[in-house]
Order: C-alpha cells, then sequence, then structure tokens
C-alpha cells in the first residue's frame, strides 16, 4: 500500500523501530539510522538472540536497511540530511536535546525541505516543563497512572504486561505520518507530526482520569474486572478461570438461565446493571460458587450454545497452538528461525501484508544507501 514512500527511521528501543516497522510492512522503505559498532541499543536487549541481536530487536526491524551515522561527525551528518532530503518521511525518537544539537529538527528540516513528513517521538511531549525529560514504557506507566489502577484491589499496583505505551505511540505516529501524507499529496506542504509516550499513556488512562473528574473518586483496581459493568471478569472453574462478559441485559437473561438462577433477572439487587455494582460482591461470591463446580470446557459450551460471550484465560503456548491463531494467519516466524513473531495485524482486500525479510545487521546498507550522497 505504501510502495514508493521512502523513510528514514532513526528509531531506537521501541516505539521508533515499531512506527517505521509498520510503515515496512506496509510496503514503505525504511532505511533505519544506528550509530556506529553496537547500532540500536535494542541489539542487546536478550537473552535470547539470534545472530547476533536480541529477539525483540529482530520483530520490530524487518524488512528495514540500516545504515550507520556518527552525528558527531560532519559529513556523515551532512550527508544523513542529504538523504533526509530525498525522503518522504524522517521518523526519529531521539533522545531531547539531540535533534536541535544537530540542526536536525522539525523546524530546521521542513525549513530546508518544505515537503518533509517530520515524525517526532517524545517522551513526555514536546511543550511543557518536562519536555527534555527522557522516558521509557514502565516509567511512563507509572508517572501517568496506568500503574496505579491495574493489578487486582488486594493487592500491590502492577505493571501492564505488554508495553502498550511504546507500541501505542509507534501506532499514533503512524497514523499522524498517514494523514501528514495525505495532506502532501492534496497541498504539497509536509508538517511535524508530534507524539510521546506521555499522551499515549494518559489516552490508555483516559477513562479512569474522566471518572475522576466525574466523581472525584479513583476507580479501585479491578483484577480481571470492569469498574462499571457487572458480571465482567474470570471465574475459577475446577480446570482453570473463565472470562464471562454480561455486556447487556440479554446476554444477563442469558447467563442467569445457564447459571440455573432465571429469577436473577427479576431480584431487585441483580435486575439491572445499576443494581448489580452496588451488590457487585455478593452477586460475584453467587457466580463464583455455581462457577466453581464444572470445568472450564463444560462451562464454555454452555455459555456459547446461549449466546453468553466467554473465553478462558489462555497462557502463551495455548494461545500459540490454538486452531483459530492458525486460521487468521497472524503469525509467521523469523526468517532462518522457529521463533513466532506477530505480522501485520491488517488485511487490504482480505489479503495480510506479507512477511518481510529480517532485520538488517547495523550498518549493512550504508554504502548502498548513505555514502554516495558525499560524492
Amino acid at each position: 500500500m505504501l510502495n514508493g514512500v521512502k523513510v528514514v527511521e532513526f528509531g531506537q528501543n521501541l516505539a521508533g523501530p515499531f512506527a517505521g516497522q509498520i510503515l515496512a510492512h506496509m510496503g514503505a522503505e525504511v532505511i533505519k539510522v544506528e550509530r556506529p559498532g553496537p547500532g540500536d541499543d535494542a541489539r542487546a536487549w536478550g537473552p535470547p538472540f539470534v545472530d547476533g541481536s536480541a529477539v525483540g530487536f529482530h520483530i520490530i526491524n524487518q524488512g528495514k536497511k540500516s545504515v550507520s551515522v556518527d552525528l558527531e561527525n560532519g559529513a556523515e551528518r551532512a550527508a544523513l540530511i542529504d538523504l533526509i532530503g530525498r525522503s518522504d518521511v524522517f521518523l526519529h525518537n531521539l533522545r531531547p536535546g539531540v535533534v536541535q544539537k544537530f540542526d536536525i529538527d522539525g523546524p530546521a528540516l521542513l525549513k530546508r525541505f518544505p515537503a518533509l513528513v517530520y515524525a517526532d517521538i517524545g517522551a513526555f511531549g514536546h511543550k511543557g516543563p518536562l519536555t527534555l525529560k527522557p522516558g521509557y514504557e514502565p516509567l511512563l506507566q507509572a508517572f501517568s497512572g496506568l500503574v496505579s489502577v491495574n493489578g487486582h484491589p488486594d493487592g500491590p499496583p502492577a505493571r501492564i504486561g505488554a508495553s502498550v505505551v511504546d507500541y501505542g505511540t509507534g501506532m499514533w505516529s503512524v497514523i499522524g505520518i498517514l494523514a501528514a501524507l495525505w495532506n502532501r499529496a492534496q497541498s504539497g506542504k509536509g508538517a511535524v507530526v508530534n507524539t510521546s509516550l506521555f499522551e499515549t499513556a494518559l489516552g490508555w488512562a483516559g477513562p479512569h482520569l474522566s471518572g475522576f473528574g466525574a466523581t472525584g473518586q479513583v476507580t479501585p483496581r479491578q483484577g480481571t474486572g470492569h469498574p462499571s459493568l457487572v458480571p465482567y471478569e474470570a471465574f475459577e472453574t475446577s480446570t482453570g478461570p473463565l472470562v464471562i462478559t454480561a455486556g447487556n441485559q440479554r446476554i444477563w437473561a442469558k447467563l442467569c438461565q445457564v447459571l440455573g438462577h432465571p429469577e436473577w433477572t427479576n431480584d431487585p439487587k441483580f435486575a439491572d446493571n445499576k443494581a448489580r455494582r452496588a451488590n457487585k460482591a455478593e452477586l460475584i461470591g453467587l457466580i463464583a460458587a455455581i462457577m466453581a463446580t464444572g470445568s472450564k470446557e463444560a462451562w464454555t459450551e454452555r455459555l456459547e450454545k446461549a449466546g453468553v460471550p466467554c473465553a478462558p484465560i489462555h497462557s502463551i503456548p495455548e494461545v500459540l497452538s490454538h486452531p483459530q491463531t492458525a486460521a487468521i494467519g497472524a503469525l509467521s516466524t523469523l526468517p532462518g528461525t522457529a521463533i513466532p513473531f506477530m505480522a501485520l495485524p491488517i488485511s487490504f482486500n482480505g489479503e495480510r501484508p506479507a512477511a518481510a525479510p529480517g532485520a538488517p545487521e547495523a550498518g549493512a546498507d550504508t554504502l548502498t544507501s548513505l555514502r554516495p550522497a558525499t560524492r
């Protein structure tokens, strides 16, 4: 879908490289810029390692070229700027202050290349007292309040297991880049696209922030549950936990039938969601006692037959081996290995973009992609 689009990505760690990965999977030519020697720090974020680089690096840097640039070297910096000028997009998540120091900030480059789409991924945002403060995923989950609302109510707060802030910021960056490219197609003008880990984290925390603004109260941690809907959480069975989501009154009535208590639909304590929220502890206790009498397999069959949405809490091996995972073709393997990775989670005309070649060696494409500009 993006054939003909050329992207220079000076990305490191996760958010910037993930944005570049999305664009590469969609067909853009993505040239990754790395510092000489070890390259992107994420190459060392292991074990496990494949071909000298961490697996995590491989899964977000496939299909890219790699050039080595020492920003302190004037000739190499000039060659990089020339490469950026011949490209459609410059994407980076360099630490605060670096781009200004080397005159590769947005205003400077757009002055030279007015049609450039300049995507700047920051930590705490491009304005305010923390603009120059660096950041990593756990710091932003903590700072934004996400850690405080995650976990079980009777336990400590917990970091969300996936790097939702890094990945989300990479996705927002791609959305901004695509919008800027569309606008350029109409106007001929480029743009500076600013995203940050803090803004993404605030977005994920948005419902909690709004809830506090409306009520002055902080919603307690819910574990697998939901702050507004009841029942909407995991219940232990004799063979493991099963999540049940009664998202409306129709589903609630069906669930009552399956549980053998159709009278609950008329019980003032449980008749509607407002009542169920007020009497949540009692209701959850009653449902839990019933669910514990059977297996998750038997309950899944009964609930699905009745039209009640439910799902077991799969382990990673279980989800990898599930036939639905295979059916949608979401997973591929790293070239030359048996290590699975997630393909682009989007299809065009029913077809998922093909898996890209493996991640490049650091600086492997310097001579072909960068050096000619200095001759």
